[in-house]
């Protein structure tokens, strides 16, 4: 019996290797982005096993992962379509792998820190390549459901950390939260190696080290003011510096792409309308659902005086009806484009973060007030999310697929940077229930805004069903 290839495949058939593909690379994804939530919960037991550290310094174990992982993904996407994405993502998988086990041994802070920077620069290797390797695989007609898979690994993962991240602190210790990613691993690297397709930019160059420095220093300095404003606070000196020292480095970044022959990010790429405009909206939603999964872990812990355990359960309604979804809205985006989902999806999130500001007091009441507002933002996150990295990864010239991915990406995580620091600069001040009642909702607002955002910025995306769909 022969198998067919994706490449001689009917224009809407998926073949088993497209399939094959795609539970590799939404595997790897769903690991990559479960290591950056997971340890939310896990942190207070590493601080208690490293008792003699301080916890700032500690802090690291979460930031050094954070900064390292955005400040790689565009150059490793670039370097992916150069050498190769199968090769790439294998690379990254098995890098990241042995960091997690690494990490899990760790028998000091500075190990563990120093392990999760090497985990961050798998996880950037690997993201770019993913779905660079994807959209290889599948057909045109098929892309957006595959991507919409690909992406609701991504937003199944985050949502679930925190659950996942108690079970296993209650249940064993803060180190399984590294072991876990070694079955993950283990199977995408073998499997990769059977089942993925080399695919390159013979003509692309290897971007120029200055390039590469400067989009890995400015994307460093703006995340390392975010992540550090709540120690220093947003109006310090470090903060600001830090992030005004990234903007301009960026501007720098910028002109240095348009002038040298090697660029680390094609910067023609910004002319594309879907590229651009997707990833705003990225932006804007990937700010509103990480504040969304991570307030409500703070609201229900806080206010409602629910267990970490329970509290992740009470959260799981919404990633679960992701993880429902999205096979059938990556159908429906094939055949009726991606632009009305998001249009209805972003103002759907939008109604879940009024029903929080609308119903949620400090009487707990899960099912009648709190369960809706889960259920809406889970709809609105299975419209949007897969949708944005689909409307993106679909306006990529095929050379391009490696950097145009990691750049879609790296927004998306400074939007869920931006997301973490202003949930906590909202709620850090709350010193009773009718303050904290008060700070909250000025996160709700923040669910409104992101929403509604991402449907006014996704008014301009032109999408249209797929040929064949």
């Amino acid at each position: 019996m022969t198998t067919t290839s994706a490449a001689s495949a009917p224009p809407t058939e998926v073949s088993r290797e497209a399939k094959l593909t795609l539970a590799v690379a939404s595997l790897a994804v769903l690991a990559v982005f479960l290591d950056t939530t997971v340890l939310f919960v896990a942190f207070p037991d590493i601080i208690a096993t490293f008792d003699t550290v301080e916890p700032a310094q500690l802090s690291w174990v979460l930031n050094a992962y954070t900064i390292v992982f955005a400040a790689l993904l565009v150059p490793a996407g670039k370097f992916a379509d150069r050498l190769g994405h199968k090769r790439a993502f294998l690379a990254g998988s098995a890098l990241f792998t042995l960091a997690s086990v690494a990490c899990g041994l760790a028998p000091s802070a500075g190990i563990l820190i120093a392990f999760r920077v090497v985990q961050a620069v798998g996880a950037a290797t690997l993201i770019p390549s993913s779905l660079a390797l994807l959209l290889r695989a599948f057909p045109p007609a098929r892309v957006p459901f595959a991507v919409a898979i690909w992406g609701a690994s991504g937003a199944v993962a985050g949502a679930l950390g925190p659950t996942l991240g108690a079970i296993l602190v209650e249940t064993a210790s803060w180190r399984w939260v590294f072991f876990i990613n070694l079955p993950i691993g283990l199977f995408t690297v073998f499997a990769g190696r059977r089942v993925l397709h080399e695919s390159k930019d013979e003509t692309a160059t290897v971007p120029a080290p200055l390039g590469v420095a400067l989009i890995a220093l400015a994307a460093g300095l703006v995340s390392l003011g975010l992540v550090q404003s709540e120690s220093w606070g947003w109006t310090d000196i470090r903060t600001i510096g830090c992030i005004l020292g990234g903007l301009a480095v960026l501007a720098v970044f910028v002109a240095h792409q348009r002038s040298t022959p090697a660029p680390a990010l094609n910067m023609e790429l910004f002319a594309i309308n879907n590229f651009s405009w997707g990833n705003a909206a990225t932006f804007a939603f990937g700010t509103a659902f990480t504040a969304m999964f991570f307030s409500s872990i703070l609201f229900l812990t806080e206010v409602w005086q629910y267990s970490i355990l329970q509290a992740g359960f009470a959260v799981a309604p919404g990633p679960a009806l992701v993880a429902v979804l999205a096979p059938f809205m990556g159908n429906l985006a094939g055949r009726i484009g991606q632009r009305p989902l998001l249009l209805w999806g972003g103002a759907v999130f939008a109604v879940g973060g009024f029903w929080r500001l609308v119903f949620l007091t400090g009487t707990p009441a899960y099912v009648v007030d709190y369960l809706p507002s889960m259920l809406f933002t889970g709809l609105g996150v299975a419209l949007c999310l897969p949708q944005l990295s689909s409307v993106v990864a679909q306006a990529l010239p095929p050379n391009r697929l490696g950097v145009g991915g990691g750049s879609n990406q790296a927004i998306r995580q400074f939007g869920g940077t931006l997301g973490v620091a202003l949930t906590i600069a909202f709620v850090a001040s709350s010193e009773s229930l009718t303050d904290a009642l008060s700070n909250f909702d000025l996160v709700w607002w923040l669910l409104i805004v992101g929403g509604l955002l991402t449907t006014l910025l996704s008014i301009p995306l032109v999408t249209r069903r797929s040929p064949g769909a």
